[in-house]
């Protein structure tokens, strides 16, 4: 059972959720932080006392959204496992995090944020592809084990993982559609680890 916070804690998560709300509504540019302070029901001081600025905040925003995305990192490679199971485990656990509500609405922000400010969008390029570079070396493992030759593991991983995010991120963050299924997660899951299979000649 994980201790309850303490008050500044909760108050600096208060204006974290807060500055998420109103970038999403108005934008980065647009929102300031006395907006951030009434939607938090804080005041502009203790704003400032947790964030000295707003790029500050918006940093911590991009935080979490690393370490979501570093939370659901591949477990590491098994040679003793079946390569399909544990395919399925891998691209299970990057489903579970593209359908938390928390992180699409740290993704809308940074997304949003980013196409108004390119130097912020090629960051969030190279850190999230930083990130991805785990499921990379977890092919990368599998493909020195023996268990597939003829794909690129960089490529792969792109493929397994975009293939994804095509029915379960982007329409989701871009479009407001709603998230899928269980059953449709499974199916896209599936046949996005038959896919591979196929493709790269893998021994199951």
């Amino acid at each position: 059972m994980n201790a309850p916070l303490k008050l500044t804690d909760r108050k600096r998560q208060a204006i974290v959720d807060a500055a998420i709300a109103e970038f999403r509504a108005s934008g980065f540019e647009s929102t300031s932080m006395d907006k951030i302070a009434a939607t938090a029901g804080v005041s502009k001081r203790t704003v400032y006392n947790h964030f000295p600025s707003k790029d500050e905040l918006f940093e911590q925003i991009l935080h979490e959204l690393w370490n979501s995305t570093a939370a659901v990192g591949p477990a590491p490679y098994d040679p003793a496992r079946p390569l399909r199971e544990q395919l399925l485990e891998l691209l299970n656990k990057k489903m579970e995090l593209l359908h938390d509500a928390y992180f699409l609405d740290l993704a809308r922000v940074a997304i949003a944020e980013g196409i108004h400010s390119p130097q912020r969008a090629q960051e969030m390029v190279a850190r999230l592809s930083a990130k991805e570079e785990a499921v990379t070396n977890w092919l990368r493992a599998a493909q020195a084990d023996g268990k597939f030759a003829r794909a690129d593991p960089f490529i792969v991983s792109q493929m397994l993982q975009g293939q994804l995010k095509t029915f379960a991120f982007w329409p989701q963050v871009t479009m407001g559609q709603p998230p899928l299924d269980p059953e449709m997660r499974d199916k896209v899951v599936e046949a996005t680890v038959e896919m591979f299979l196929a493709y790269a000649n893998a021994t199951a």
